[in-house]
């Protein structure tokens, strides 16, 4: 699995064992990946987290379980799960308060942690996130969405090829996909059971985003097939101290597609006002 094997593990009170990757020092960013097959912490974000690292920040890139080399337990993988072992990761690695960067379900699950616990997250970056419709207009209206879920249940992402037709409607342009990337998600989606996505549970937190009261830079691909970027629209409605940068020729992988975009404006967003 090449490079995830460079990380380290936590056990958690409940006896989950996570695995993760940390580099650099300062302020602790954590990087949440979204729930594609296969995906995994370095998987979502190599080619982002050593720029942040370089830059003079402590950055943590967790599996979330059910993911990469993480237990993959057989239970039900709600919202509230993900959020639960996230903050049991913070609290293992003695990190009290932190900037939170989530991609689709990593989103959402940023967005609640946020919610729940507001004190510990300093920042939040949002690509995609999820959790801001109901799940039946989600699961109904996205292309990205029906392939996804139909291709894990009937076993057809276990072979390179399959992996990369599914990856292909991640970008707008899936020349980017590597055969590193194909690989890594290959060997991790084997190793999932079928209820990390079958049982899958993300509220619609719309209701509770007026709450949100940290700094939020947002990105969202005009060509997304996964999540709507209506949703943009959602977030800039519903909080205050927030931003936008939407992407013409982009589709659910903001830093992938635009990495270098999408670095240098986190980066900037998270120097505002660090002494």
């Amino acid at each position: 699995m090449g490079a995830l094997a460079q990380g380290r593990f936590v056990t958690l009170p409940d006896g989950l064992r996570l695995h993760y990757i940390e580099a650099g020092e300062g302020e602790p960013v954590v990087f949440i990946h979204g729930s594609g097959p296969g995906a995994s912490g370095h998987g979502n974000f190599k080619q982002n987290y050593p720029t942040f690292a370089s830059f003079g920040y402590r950055v943590i890139v967790p599996d979330l379980p059910g993911y990469g080399a993480s237990d993959k337990p057989e239970t039900t993988y709600s919202l509230d799960f993900f959020v639960g072992a996230l903050a049991g990761l913070l609290d293992a690695l003695d990190i009290q308060r932190c900037v939170l960067v989530g991609n689709s379900l990593g989103g959402a699950i940023a967005i609640k942690l946020a919610l729940d616990a507001p004190q510990r997250v300093s920042r939040l970056v949002l690509m995609a996130p999820g959790g801001l419709m109901e799940k039946e207009q989600y699961y109904l209206q996205m292309e990205g969405i029906q392939k996804m879920g139909a291709a894990f249940a009937n076993g057809e992402l276990n072979d390179a090829a399959g992996m990369r037709r599914l990856l292909a409607l991640q970008l707008f342009d899936p020349s980017l996909i590597s055969d590193e990337t194909v690989n890594e998600r290959v060997a991790v989606v084997k190793q999932q059971p079928r209820c990390v996505l079958s049982s899958m549970q993300v509220p619609n937190l719309t209701a509770r985003l007026a709450e949100l009261a940290c700094p939020i830079l947002g990105f969202w691909g005009m060509n997304d097939k996964f999540c709507p970027s209506s949703g943009a629209q959602t977030l800039l409605e519903a909080c205050r101290h927030i931003r936008f940068v939407m992407l013409s020729e982009c589709g659910h992988w903001v830093m992938v597609e635009h990495r270098e975009l999408f670095n240098r404006t986190c980066l900037d967003f998270l120097a505002e006002g660090r002494p």
